[in-house]
């Protein structure tokens, strides 16, 4: 029973506190085990010159760069309890019996050495390594039983009968706790004793509080202030709390804000005068109250090492989140400030919260909202006219008066309310309804309905007035934009027109009205439009075209400075005026932390300030102090994470650590560029920054110097491979930049991919000698190529000479022989003639002798004479020198060489040789001879023997053959 006391007491305790938080919540990310992969207890926490987070785990050394969270055990596979990173780096850590580092290799990749073998033997078995604190250049660890000194490679042991509580640095003076409630302070080699603590006090932290005085908190027993050798209490609004959920750990957040980390009622936010200002809890979505260590990162953010997980606040962050109705968390529609007062209209009711006017950032206003009377169901709008706040909601319409509400008109769903005149007071307000427009005349300070304004039932959630010109233009997101005229007098419709797709806006649907710099524009699917009354249609307007280009938008609302906030396809963005860029006379700012958590459909947002930017969501609202989120832009870094080869198996090359020789750096040391072999040419590459409140608003871009020609656009991905690079030197660079515009500065890692056998120098100049070679190969080749095709173009050329030669050999024998057969004709018709005139020769000297012996004496004188001239011409050699002259033509010089060769020939031999040449009969050659064929026979046989022929060898044969020898 005691112990439901207790924690009844301590959940009074923890509401008590939560009534006293300011309204507006910062963002909390929770992270659990399952995120991180590692154990539920998370005991300590820093982070180091890059920005990256570090934990004291259940499993060891965890780390978070903003994207990935890795792990590192240390051998002894046991709990880490408390971690210290020093100047060069190395991340001390505090564990179950043994101390050491971690410090990374030549590869970035942290790796764990062990001190423990120089703690003298007698001193090296102990506990839980509680606190490491660095002090004068050394370091020191604690444990429950002894404190253990590392000085330049040596260990020095401080023991306490019966042990030490606590170990802590601030102010440059180092303190412990011994169990003996003495507090002690390390001066010259040697622990003094400072002060005794009252009771049985544990203290937890030492911080400064001011210039002379240090905060000493206890775990059940409050607060303590220490000036000198003094210690008293600090008494605070929180004494009964802190005894109840005890205090685990505390940190000074800035120079009046101290954060508590408390057991059981979450983190504690409370002034130098004890006054709570908030407590972040497991009401306010923090996973876990019991919390084990808290963290102040170099922006300004807290984070909380739970008993059972890790919690990011982002308490430095200009945005925030407010519930009004807390137990609900209903969609806000409406948010209006009026009398000091702040009204949220939601799904189920107005709320309200009394404001200080000193408190400039209305997030901060402490207690709580209430629900105003009379204002159940859905609220639609909320409007100051006439210097009244008007409320319309699904009932109708109402006035509000602090928590009093009185009915105007009772009619279903009043969207919203325009004045019909400018200035501060109209005398006519019209309404958008349901069922069109409703008219509310202002008298004697109050509202009074008018009713209905009959020909129009359209449901008109969109409006803007036209001021002395009695038009009101409205839309419908389903119909178009309705131009409607009134009377005069207001008091009923003219007449309306409808404009759509055929009236030049680019689509009957989603069109919005707002009146914007004084303007009545269109807010469309593509951009912004203002109608042109001469030609009676809608044109892109060129005065927002600049601002928004096509971009689809459907909420727009100006702020009291002339910025243009608005809302398009679930981003919240701002068109600000007074921050011009370098070619624009605007910037504008997207702010990623809201997308897609605004109330889709029903878009609002009430810029009352730029330190109060309020803006509608699903759950409840957010509040932005803009002039804040300006100046609250951090410095951007950005981390290279990891590079690995790719391939059938990974291998990390780095591991997100440089190192400058015994330090860590921020750069790559330009002496330790990896080399490696070509095959090992896929990369992947990760990066973050360590930005975490704006991790969502963060971007990157990316160029790998020798591949890309060119950065890559900006783009949330934190990750980039490559694939089947060529051999070559390699810098990867990578930048980060956030919504605001601002960049940081590139960080790079240069790598060498070495070339294959193939692709060195050597093989390079062997590839040229090659190719000389290859190339004096084929000159000699060609040339032999060349010089056999010229032996084969001369050969053939000489065969065709030849051929030629031939022909025309052949050509002159075929002359010739032409020529010799026409000498044969030739000769063969003077032979015949000569024949024949032998013949007829000798019948004729026949013919006569028989008339030379028949005739008398005178007539054979006469006879006698004939037969004398016949026998003259007979042995006249002309014809045969004739003959003899074409014989030797035709038979090659037959008769000459013939005469050469047997000179002892006569004429008659001769003859008697050509004619048997001629292959003549015997009887022939008589006739030719004019003599008998016997004496043919006598010269034969004589011409033999002068040709000395034996009997068998054929005279014919021999004339032939010893002819042909001779040609």
């Amino acid at each position: 029973m005691k112990y439901f006391y207790f924690f009844l007491l301590v959940f009074a305790y923890i509401f008590c506190a939560r009534a006293q938080n300011p309204v507006g919540l910062q963002q909390i990310v929770n992270f659990t085990n399952a995120d991180y992969k590692g154990g539920n207890q998370n005991w300590d926490i820093q982070q180091d010159q890059q920005g990256i987070m570090y934990f004291a785990n259940n499993e060891g050394l965890l780390t978070y760069n903003g994207q990935s969270w890795k792990i590192y055990s240390i051998p002894s596979k046991t709990v880490v309890r408390s971690i210290h990173i020093d100047g060069s780096g190395k991340i001390y850590i505090g564990a179950q019996d043994d101390i050491g580092y971690f410090f990374p290799d030549g590869a970035g990749i942290l790796k764990y050495t062990s001190l423990k073998h120089l703690i003298p033997k007698k001193e090296s078995s102990f506990t839980d390594v509680w606190n490491i604190v660095p002090f004068e250049g050394k370091t020191f660890f604690r444990t429950n039983e002894k404190i253990f000194e590392l000085n330049d490679g040596s260990v020095k042991t401080y023991n306490s009968y019966p042990g030490w509580l606590f170990l802590g640095e601030c102010n440059n003076r180092l303190f412990a706790q011994q169990r003996t409630n003495q507090l002690m302070e390390y001066y010259n080699g040697q622990w003094k004793p400072v002060c005794p603590l009252p009771g049985r006090a544990l203290i937890t932290a030492i911080l400064n509080f001011d210039k002379n005085t240090l905060l000493i908190a206890t775990l059940k027993d409050g607060l303590f202030l220490l000036s000198g050798n003094q210690l008293q209490k600090l008494n605070t609004s929180m004494d009964k709390q802190f005894s109840a959920v005890r205090i685990n750990t505390a940190l000074s957040l800035s120079a009046d804000r101290i954060a508590i980390g408390s057991a059981f009622g979450g983190c504690y936010i409370i002034d130098h005068r004890g006054r709570l200002v908030q407590n972040i809890s497991n009401s306010q979505t923090l996973q876990k109250n019991y919390v084990r260590s808290l963290y102040s990162d170099r922006n300004k953010n807290i984070w909380l090492g739970l008993d059972d997980g890790i919690s990011f606040i982002a308490y430095n962050s200009p945005i925030k989140q407010i519930y009004p109705d807390a137990n609900k968390q209903s969609s806000t529609y409406a948010v209006k400030l009026f009398n000091n007062t702040l009204y949220v209209g939601t799904s189920d009711a107005v709320f309200n919260l009394p404001i200080n006017d000193s408190i400039k950032d209305m997030s901060y206003s402490p207690g709580t909202f209430t629900e105003v009377p009379g204002t159940k169901g859905q609220v639609w709008n909320l409007n100051e006219v006439n210097g009244h706040l008007l409320l319309g909601n699904e009932d109708g319409a109402y006035t509000i008066d602090h928590n009093t509400t009185r009915l105007i008109y009772s009619f279903p769903g009043t969207w919203l309310f325009k004045p019909l005149s400018p200035g501060n007071i109209s005398g006519d307000i019209i309404s958008g309804t349901y069922n069109g427009l409703h008219l509310l005349k202002y008298e004697n300070n109050s509202f009074k309905d008018q009713g209905a304004l009959k020909g129009l039932d359209e449901s008109l959630r969109f409006m803007t007035v036209d001021y002395g010109r009695n038009v009101v233009w409205s839309s419908h997101p389903y119909r178009g934009v309705y131009k409607i005229s009134l009377s005069a007098d207001h008091q009923r419709i003219n007449g309306w027109v409808v404009y759509h797709k055929s009236s030049g806006l680019p689509s009957s649907l989603h069109n919005y009205v707002f009146k914007i710099k004084g303007r009545n524009v269109v807010a469309t699917e593509n951009g912004i439009y203002e109608y042109n009354e001469r030609e009676d249609k809608f044109h892109q307007s060129t005065y927002f075209l600049p601002l928004f280009g096509h971009a689809e938008i459907q909420y727009l609302n100006e702020d009291p400075d002339g910025n243009i906030w608005f809302i398009g396809n679930k981003k919240v963005g701002v068109i600000d005026f007074s921050n011009a860029t370098k070619d624009k006379p605007f910037h504008t700012v997207y702010f990623p932390e809201l997308n897609g958590k605004i109330l889709p459909g029903f878009e609002n947002i009430y810029a009352y300030n730029s330190q109060n930017i309020f803006i509608g969501s699903s759950r409840g609202f957010f509040h932005i102090n803009y002039k804040k989120y300006l100046a609250n832009a951090q410095k951007l870094n950005i981390l290279l994470d990891q590079v690995k080869i790719i391939g059938e198996k990974d291998s990390i090359i780095f591991d997100g650590y440089f190192k400058n020789g015994n330090h860590t750096g921020l750069s790559q040391d330009k002496g330790r560029v990896l080399k490696m072999p070509h095959n090992f040419n896929s990369f992947h590459f990760e990066f973050s920054s360590t930005l975490y409140e704006q991790h969502s608003n963060i971007e990157f871009s990316y160029q790998l110097t020798g591949y890309d020609t060119r950065c890559s656009a900006w783009a949330a991905k934190s990750e980039k491979e490559y694939t089947n690079l060529g051999y070559g030197t390699y810098t990867f660079k990578v930048k980060a930049r956030n919504n605001l515009g601002n960049e940081s500065e590139p960080v790079s890692y240069t790598f060498i991919i070495e070339p294959a056998w193939y692709e060195t120098g050597w093989s390079h100049a062997l590839y040229v000698l090659l190719l000389a070679g290859f190339i004096y190969c084929i000159v000699i080749i060609q040339q032999k190529k060349h010089k056999k095709a010229e032996q084969h173009l001369r050969y053939m050329h000489q065969l065709e000479l030849d051929h030629n030669e031939k022909e025309i050999v052949s050509l002159k024998n075929e002359k010739l022989e032409n020529e010799v057969m026409f000498k044969n004709k030739e000769l063969a018709t003077t032979t015949m003639h000569l024949v024949q005139r032998g013949k007829l020769m000798s019948k004729i000297k026949e013919g006569l002798i028989e008339i030379q012996e028949a005739a008398d004496a005178n007539k054979n004188k006469e006879l006698t004479k004939v037969l004398k001239l016949i026998n003259e011409a007979e042995k006249n050699d002309s014809d045969w020198d004739h003959f003899a002259i074409h014989f030797d033509q035709v038979h090659s010089n037959f008769l000459s060489n013939l005469k050469t060769k047997f000179p002892n020939l006569s004429a008659t031999d001769l003859k008697i040789c050509a004619y048997l040449k001629m292959n003549l009969t015997s009887k022939e050659i008589a006739q030719l001879m004019s003599v008998t064929i016997g004496a043919v026979e006598v010269s034969r046989y004589r011409l033999r023997k002068k040709l000395n022929l034996p009997q068998n060898v054929n005279l014919f044969d021999h004339l032939v053959q010893a002819t042909s020898k001779t040609l």
